[in-house]
């Protein structure tokens, strides 16, 4: 379980395919805190640590993570939003997110406004995965508030902390980026189709 709070940046240092899995190396600041099989959330994706080798560790996507995600468009040297499992008993500072990514996204616009920015997003919405505006959405990982909400797009609004701390700084028109909804709108959602 996660915040959606994102911890730190880390740097993609290696990828190797094996079979249909891929093995992603990071660099990061974080890594000497790790341990064998602890969650981290990368991109907002929950993978498990595998190996750890001085300032780098590796996680494993396996197809059916690589298939739902922006995982297998990361690039070596590219930046990765990082953030560690929650602690029990401590503040929920974003929303409750889960590191199981529901559905890839594509920025299809971005504006700056006096200091912050506002990015849209466009989606497959025959997913059925509802936006709400003043409702939560995890970004690569990171927690958000939506905006503006329609069938298939939503937008949020960036701080220049979240800006300069997040992958955000490196979007641009046609990126790709992974979706997770908010999980008690999820269950909300699927309860109503049910019933009708």
């Amino acid at each position: 379980m996660f915040t959606g709070i994102i911890e730190t940046l880390g740097e993609v240092k290696e990828l190797r395919k094996e079979d249909t899995n891929l093995h992603i190396s990071v660099n990061a600041t974080i890594t000497h805190e790790l341990k064998i099989d602890q969650s981290v959330a990368h991109n907002g994706v929950c993978l498990t640590v595998v190996a750890i080798d001085g300032d780098n560790y590796t996680v494993t996507a396996i197809d059916e993570t690589l298939q739902k995600t922006n995982l297998e468009h990361l690039n070596v040297g590219e930046a990765i939003n990082l953030e560690r499992a929650m602690i029990l008993g401590s503040r929920l500072d974003g929303h409750i997110v889960q590191g199981h990514v529901d559905q890839i996204g594509t920025c299809i616009n971005i504006e700056e406004k006096n200091g912050s920015w506002f990015f849209t997003f466009e989606y497959d919405a025959t997913l059925n995965n509802p936006t709400i505006e003043k409702g939560s959405i995890t970004i690569d990982g990171t927690s958000l508030t939506v905006v503006d909400s329609s069938k298939n797009t939503f937008s949020v609004a960036i701080i220049p902390y979240t800006y300069e701390n997040t992958r955000f700084n490196t979007y641009k028109v046609g990126t790709i980026v992974n979706l997770e909804f908010d999980v008690i709108g999820k269950y909300v959602s699927k309860l109503m189709a049910n019933r009708g």
